[in-house]
């Protein structure tokens, strides 16, 4: 019997998170369960925990960390047998703590942490497009759409995100840093951590995830 996986994926803002997250779920057959993905689907569907989620972000205000939990708590329950690759989430020691809680009879199997430099990611930050309709993530540099401009999926003609810029990236990627090595610690100390540089080519980082992922 093939071992379950339950992976958790890391990486600061254009490290090429989102992309090496579709090519898991494409090769390894686990449910991506994206945090952002998860609170629009909640609050559209206005489940409880969408509506209180919705009535923080109305506010301006973070939503609780409870809240969260309870909202991926759910989306692994549902998950049955099948593995999951959990994108932005945790977030946070008491979520990852709250994590360990609730998986302790079907725990975390990996965590992979993609690195990169932060002046590198400008470069490849503001040359990012995503499609608005579908979600679909492209680059100008590494990952070019097949016609330019327009999404190969479902044909929307591709955005640039307004926080997309060296400015806001500064920002983000300082955010990022202190929340993320508190858990960086916590993994590595479990014996979880991989990290890989997400510099390379978009392949070469897919291979070194598979290798991990396949024990090998």
């Amino acid at each position: 019997m093939e071992k379950k996986l339950n992976i958790i994926i890391m990486g600061p803002p254009g490290a090429g998170k989102g992309t090496q997250s579709e090519l898991i779920v494409k090769k390894f057959g686990v449910k991506h369960l994206s945090s952002g993905d998860m609170f629009r689907e909640a609050i559209s569907n206005k489940t409880p925990i969408g509506l209180e989620a919705k009535s923080y972000i109305d506010k301006g205000l973070l939503v609780p960390d409870s809240v969260t939990i309870n909202l991926v708590k759910e989306a692994i329950s549902k998950c049955g047998k099948q593995g999951y690759l959990l994108d932005g989430f945790p977030r946070t020691l008491i979520q990852a703590e709250a994590l360990a809680e609730f998986t302790k009879e079907s725990p975390i199997t990996s965590v992979i942490n993609i690195e990169a430099d932060d002046s590198k990611l400008v470069e490849r930050i503001v040359s990012r497009r995503v499609c608005p309709h579908c979600g679909a993530s492209y680059n100008l540099i590494s990952k070019k759409p097949l016609v330019d401009g327009i999404c190969d999926n479902c044909h929307t003609k591709l955005v640039q995100r307004a926080d997309d810029t060296e400015e806001s990236l500064k920002t983000r990627l300082k955010a990022y840093h202190s929340m993320t090595q508190p858990l960086v610690e916590y993994y590595s100390k479990q014996g979880l951590l991989h990290s890989i540089d997400g510099l390379q080519n978009i392949s070469v980082v897919f291979d070194e995830i598979s290798k991990i992922l396949e024990g090998k």
